[in-house]
């Protein structure tokens, strides 16, 4: 019972992002490690999911570890330099062979439509050709790559047709040239290239690992493409860890507006990272996912939702929805991902050149990221910016938290007149004040 209860709170909680993903176009890769590993019809489940709550699909799957068991099986060892193999001949006829035995994998997994199937009733039209253009990588110190390639370009007008049509575009990590031949291509940078190309709202890095971390160990939930850069560092080029992150960096300075890095190996990655708030990997992107800025009147109603739980225990003084909109230009709040989860109010007294600190809320969820402290700090800081020269706050509940922020016990009759006149000797309010 309570697994069902769990269930049906996540699946209210997801249908703001089942309406924002509708018609969004998300590119996707999976790794062969994951299709190796037995992870690809599950995956292909949520994948059809996607489609059928309207994502534009396109897919790269990369075939590296299949060729590799191939080449080993039949002693070939290939030559590497700067991460990729040189793909002579012999190679490219392996590399030909697993792609397209994968591709037709891939695609009849997506046909399946079997009675007591995740499937089942679900028809999903897969497209693959010649989308993407390929040009040899060529001699680089001394070496001759042969048939392994970059990107060239990307059809996008086609895929997007393709898109428009409902189909879900497979791409394999394959080019080709206007000369008539086939290169082998990292399957990352397809992914990317295709991403960045079509504008993609995502582009969505399925590999070993689950994201970035710090030296800790903590898991790095949000970067900047010029905070993950640095990372790239610890990387050995051509590993996994350098594709993506290269990968997903690139894609977030060129346009794509999210770049997640995820891990097959959690059944529930890509789901839970797209229809929780919190998600389950490191996205990297140029737009902060979480931003304190001024409230507005469109906020009154996630402040009235953030402050409710608050104010029926007594930890704030009940506010009417027509009180904050005469206020909202004294309120900060802090927006993640559309939900206000923090707030706090400066409400300034000329007379006496005084500042409130009032309504300091944070969401139960996301008490552990010092964002009192961040509201406090920028609350202090608009007050000097307007010639305030001492805070003061009332409380019933938190004196410590004011104290451990430089705030002291301060009388009654230090508070500006108006306010003192309006003090709640009911609710016995403790003063604290902080100079600036």
């Amino acid at each position: 019972m309570n697994t069902s209860f769990s269930f049906v709170d996540w699946f209210r909680h997801s249908s703001p992002y089942i309406n924002a993903h509708r018609g969004r176009t998300f590119v996707v890769l999976v790794e062969g490690e994951a299709m190796a590993a037995g992870r690809g019809e599950s995956l292909i489940q949520d994948l059809a999911l996607l489609h059928t709550l309207g994502v534009k699909l396109v897919v790269a799957f990369g075939i590296r570890h299949q060729v590799h068991s191939v080449l080993e099986a039949e002693g070939i060892s290939p030559v590497r330099h700067q991460g990729r193999w040189v793909a002579d001949e012999t190679i490219m006829a392996r590399v030909e062979r697993v792609a397209a035995e994968q591709r037709l994998w891939l695609e009849a997994r997506l046909s399946l439509g079997l009675p007591n199937t995740p499937l089942h009733g679900i028809e999903l039209t897969t497209v693959s050709g010649n989308l993407v253009m390929a040009k040899p990588l060529g001699v680089r110190d001394g070496v001759d790559f042969q048939r392994s390639g970059e990107v060239r370009r990307v059809r996008s007008g086609a895929v997007r047709a393709l898109l428009e049509q409902h189909s879900l575009v497979l791409l394999p990590p394959l080019g080709f040239s206007s000369t008539g031949e086939v290169f082998d291509l990292d399957a990352a940078e397809v992914a990317q290239q295709v991403a960045v190309a079509l504008k993609a709202d995502k582009l969505i890095l399925l590999g070993e690992s689950d994201g970035l971390r710090d030296d800790s160990g903590r898991l790095l939930r949000q970067l900047s493409p010029a905070e993950a850069r640095p990372l790239l560092d610890d990387a050995s080029i051509g590993e996994e860890r350098a594709r993506h992150l290269g990968a997903a960096c690139e894609a977030a300075s060129h346009g794509v507006a999210r770049t997640h890095l995820l891990s097959w190996r959690d059944a529930d990655a890509l789901l839970g990272e797209l229809f929780t708030r919190d998600g389950v990997g490191t996205m990297i992107t140029q737009h902060r996912y979480e931003q304190l800025r001024a409230a507005g009147v469109e906020d009154i109603g996630g402040l009235l939702e953030l402050l409710d739980p608050l104010e029926k225990r007594g930890m704030l003084v009940p506010r009417s929805r027509e009180r904050l909109e005469h206020e909202i230009d004294d309120y900060l709040v802090i927006e993640r991902d559309g939900m206000v989860i923090g707030c706090a109010a400066l409400h300034r007294f000329d007379d006496a050149n005084v500042g409130e600190l009032a309504c300091v809320a944070v969401h139960p969820d996301y008490r552990s990221g010092a964002r009192g402290e961040r509201l406090l700090a920028e609350i202090e800081r608009q007050a000097r910016r307007q010639g305030i020269d001492r805070l003061f706050a009332l409380t019933t509940h938190t004196a410590h938290w004011f104290l451990e922020h430089g705030f002291v016990p301060s009388a009654l009759d230090e508070l500006p007149p108006l306010r003192r006149d309006a003090y709640n000797h009911a609710r016995k309010s403790k003063v604290m004040s902080k100079a600036l």
